[in-house]
This record gives C-alpha cells, structure tokens and sequence, in this order.
C-alpha cells in the first residue's frame, strides 16, 4: 500500500504482526508481543524491542494515524501492507 487514504484493515491486526516483520518462530515473539500489548493498554504510541532495542510503533497508533507510509512497519493494520516496502533509491 502506497501513502495515502486508508484502505481495509487485515485481519487479526490489533495482535498480530505480519509474519515478515515478527517471525511466528522468533525466540523473543512472546516478550515482543506482551510488550505491544502493555503499550497499547497503556495508551503508549510506541515500544521497544527486547531483541533490537529499536523503537516500534504500535498497531493502535498506526490505525488512528490513518495511512500506511509504505516503510514496512511491524505492526501496520492496513491491508496490502503485507507486500515488503520498496528499497530506497540509491
């Protein structure tokens, strides 16, 4: 999905990430996932992530900001955001 208006939500996308951003079988999946969860009950726009230490934008966040940017986002709850982000030029 390209910048722009919304489109349809995919399913499951409040819990679950798409598996090319959080493999099913990755070994900190559990803790990733109680962390997004902690985040969004808290009412938290982002979290970080026990494996990377990168920051993370949660799924309520993403759908409240309306858009999928197209930058392959973890927990992105926009149907077609299942494609991989295009490379950035250069």
């Amino acid at each position: 999905m390209r910048d722009g208006p919304s489109g349809p939500r995919r399913a499951g996308w409040r819990t679950t990430p798409h598996p090319s951003r959080l493999a099913p079988g990755h070994p900190q999946r559990a803790a990733i996932l109680a962390r997004h969860e902690r985040a969004m009950a808290a009412g938290l726009s982002t979290y970080v992530d026990p494996a990377t230490g990168y920051t993370v934008l949660t799924a309520t966040y993403l759908d409240e900001r309306g858009f999928c940017c197209s930058n392959g986002c973890r927990h992105c709850p926009w149907e077609g955001a299942a494609e991989d982000p295009e490379p950035p030029d250069g």
